[in-house]
């Protein structure tokens, strides 16, 4: 028997199933709405409007650029820590921070 092909998006790794027949079996999503043809074609046609992934820090179908930084895993773990305590990303904060270092240095 052959093994169903495995698709990498965005990271992780998805086994392709079987084939499903919405009309006869019944399918639901995490909000308990029963997935229709109809709802995935709405699915897939917003997906296509907005754009798969993050949302955009520059403008709506812009494309973001991207800063990395290595730092002492120390440093790294608090600011986790931190970030999690204000109900934050870590990448909140890193733009927060920079942003206020650009402001204070212009």
């Amino acid at each position: 028997m052959r093994k169903p092909p495995i698709y990498r998006i965005a990271g992780r790794d998805y086994v392709q199933g079987r084939d499903i027949n919405l009309s006869k079996e019944k399918l639901f999503n995490s909000k308990g709405q029963r997935i229709t043809e109809e709802l995935l074609d709405e699915v897939v046609q917003e997906s296509f409007v907005r754009g798969i992934g993050r949302p955009s820090l520059t403008a709506p179908t812009v494309h973001s650029p991207e800063i990395k930084a290595r730092v002492p895993a120390p440093l790294k773990e608090k600011l986790e820590k931190v970030a999690q305590a204000r109900g934050e990303t870590p990448s909140a904060l890193i733009r927060q921070a920079v942003e206020e270092f650009l402001r204070k240095t212009s």
